[in-house]
């Protein structure tokens, strides 16, 4: 290759066109789940706190009011030393793990990480598909309004302050 030829791949790296080699992130498998589940009637929302002072990457609502959680992986060693992820078990109908295609996922076979409990959805910037299904396991009734009011209020916040950001200074909830 020559000198030319070098500086334009170089420039079309820099610009995002060519091959990539971008390792996989959190928003990419996020973005992915999203469109699954939006082609699934479920809504979801990121980063939700939880009332065990945890927080959830994607916390939803599937059309029967089930309750969704999904945490995300996008590296081994993340997902190695992860020993918090059971705390999400309480606040969910459905628990997954949402990691990126290249992310090896023999560790969510292990009894450590509960497959009989927990679900793997494989997702990529684009798209996601559900390689082993959650089994459900329902909340109680009292939970399960709590933490859809819960999420309906953060969702419906979070819509208002894209519409009108001042709103969010005009709440006494913070």
């Amino acid at each position: 290759m020559d000198g030319t030829q070098n500086a334009i791949l170089e420039s079309s790296l820099q610009n995002g066109i060519g091959p990539s080699t971008k390792a996989p992130c959190a928003t990419d498998v996020a973005r992915g789940i999203k469109r699954l589940f939006a082609r699934n009637d479920i809504w979801c929302v990121e980063e939700m706190a939880l009332k065990n002072n945890r927080r959830a990457d994607l916390m939803g609502i599937d059309a029967r009011g089930q309750i969704i959680i999904v945490e995300i992986k996008v590296a081994r060693g993340d997902l190695l030393g992860d020993n918090k992820w059971p705390d999400y078990l309480d606040f969910c109908d459905r628990f997954f793990w949402g990691v990126p295609p290249e992310l090896d996922r023999s560790p969510l076979e292990s009894e450590a990480y509960s497959p009989e409990r927990c679900g793997i959805i494989v997702a990529d910037g684009y798209d996601a598909e559900i390689v082993r299904q959650a089994p459900l396991e329902p909340l109680a009734a009292a939970r399960r309004k709590a933490e859809i009011e819960k999420l309906a209020r953060i969702a419906l916040r979070r819509n208002t302050a894209l519409i009108d950001p001042q709103c969010t200074d005009l709440s006494s909830a913070g």
